[in-house]
C-alpha cells in the first residue's frame, strides 16, 4: 500500500523557499543533460529519489527523461519499496536499469562472509562502479543532501570522482557563482547532487506541496522491533534478535529507507506528512544517526566508504 500527500498548507515564506530549491535543483539536471555525454539518475524507491523524479518532470517533461534511472539492488530491500520503485518507473513510462549485489556475490567481485545475512549496505559500491563501466554512465545524480551527515556535508554538487570512482574531499573542484566544471576523462565520473541544499524538513515540505506519493513505510505503523544500542532494529530474518534481546511491538515510522540489514525504524506515531514536518522540524538527531547502523561504527565511516565509491 502507498500513500498520496493530499493538500496541505505552507505558509507563503516555506513556499518561496522551496520555489528557489526547486529552480536551483532543474537548473542542476539541465547543466547535466546539457553537458555530459552519457548521465543517469539514482532511484531506488525512497523519498529524496522521488523528489527527484518530480524534478526531473519539471526539468524535461512533456519529453522523456535524457537519462536512464538506475538502481543498486542489494537483495535485501524493503518489499513496499521495491514494489513502489516498480510501479513508478511503469507509470512514467522511463527506462530502469537494475544493478544487482547478488550478481556482484555471483561473479565474485564482492566478497561476503555471510552472503545470507550480511549487511550488503557497503558492497553496493562496488556493484555501482560496475554498473557505471557496463553502460558507460560520466555522471549519476544521486538524492544525497548535505544535512544527512558529516561526510556529505563535504560534497560538491558536482563531485568528482577518478578513474577508480574513488572520491577525494581535498581534489574537488570550486563551485563559485553556481559555475559547474563538469569535464571528466575516459574512465572518470561525476555524482551530482541537486538537492545538496535541501533540507529533511525541505524534502518534506517539497512532498505535500507536489501531493507525491510514497511507500506507506514512511508513515507511523506498527511493526516488530528489536531495541539495540539506541536503534529500533526491525525484527526480519535479515535481523533477528540476539541472545538475551527482546522484542517489542511498537508504532513505528522509517525516515529514510536503505538496506534491511542497516535501516532502523524510529518511534513515531507521524501517519501523515504534515505530523512528520511537524516530527522533523523540532528533532534535534540526524535523519542517518537516528536510522542507520552503519553510521554508528565510527564519525569516518561514511567518508571512508564515498572515498571507496559510495555514493
Amino acid at each position: 500500500m502507498n500513500t498520496v500527500v493530499e493538500n496541505h498548507f505552507i505558509d507563503a515564506a516555506s513556499n518561496r523557499h522551496l520555489d528557489w530549491l526547486e529552480s536551483e535543483a532543474i537548473h542542476i539536471m539541465r547543466e547535466v543533460a546539457a553537458e555530459c555525454s552519457n548521465p543517469a539518475l539514482l532511484f531506488s524507491g525512497g523519498k529524496d529519489s522521488i523528489v527527484l523524479l518530480r524534478l526531473a518532470e519539471k526539468a524535461f517533461r512533456p519529453g522523456k527523461f535524457p537519462f536512464p534511472l538506475v538502481h543498486i539492488d542489494t537483495g535485501h530491500n524493503f518489499p513496499e519499496v521495491i514494489a513502489f520503485r516498480d510501479k513508478r518507473v511503469a507509470e512514467l513510462e522511463e527506462r530502469l536499469i537494475v544493478g544487482s549485489v547478488e550478481e556482484s556475490i555471483r561473479r565474485g567481485t564482492v566478497r561476503l562472509r555471510n552472503p545470507a545475512t550480511d549487511s550488503r549496505n557497503a558492497a553496493q559500491a562496488v556493484t555501482l562502479l560496475e554498473t557505471i563501466a557496463a553502460h558507460k554512465f560520466d555522471a549519476c545524480i544521486g538524492g544525497a543532501r548535505r544535512d544527512e551527515e558529516k561526510a556529505r556535508a563535504k560534497e560538491r554538487i558536482f563531485s568528482f570522482r577518478d578513474e577508480f570512482g574513488q572520491w577525494n574531499p581535498k581534489a574537488q573542484r570550486p563551485e563559485l557563482w553556481d559555475l559547474y566544471n563538469t569535464r571528466v576523462h575516459a574512465g572518470e565520473n561525476m555524482r551530482v547532487f541537486p538537492i545538496s541544499n535541501w533540507t529533511e524538513l525541505d524534502v518534506w515540505q517539497y512532498i505535500a506541496r507536489e501531493k507525491l506519493e510514497l511507500p506507506q513505510i514512511y508513515f507511523a505503523h506498527e511493526r516488530q522491533v528489536i531495541p539495540r544500542n539506541g536503534l529500533l532494529v526491525p525484527l526480519t530474518d535479515l535481523t533477528p534478535p540476539r541472545a538475551g534481546e527482546t522484542v517489542e511491538t511498537q508504532i513505528v515510522r522509517f525516515r529514510t529507507v536503505g538496506d534491511i540489514s542497516c535501516t532502523c525504524p524510529v518511534s513515531s506515531d507521524a501517519a501523515t506528512v504534515e505530523a512528520i514536518i511537524a516530527e522533523t522540524a523540532i528533532t534535534q538527531i540526524t535523519e542517518r544517526g537516528a536510522t542507520r547502523m552503519d553510521d554508528q561504527t565510527s564519525e569516518a565511516s561514511m567518508e571512508k566508504r564515498k572515498k571507496e565509491g559510495y555514493f
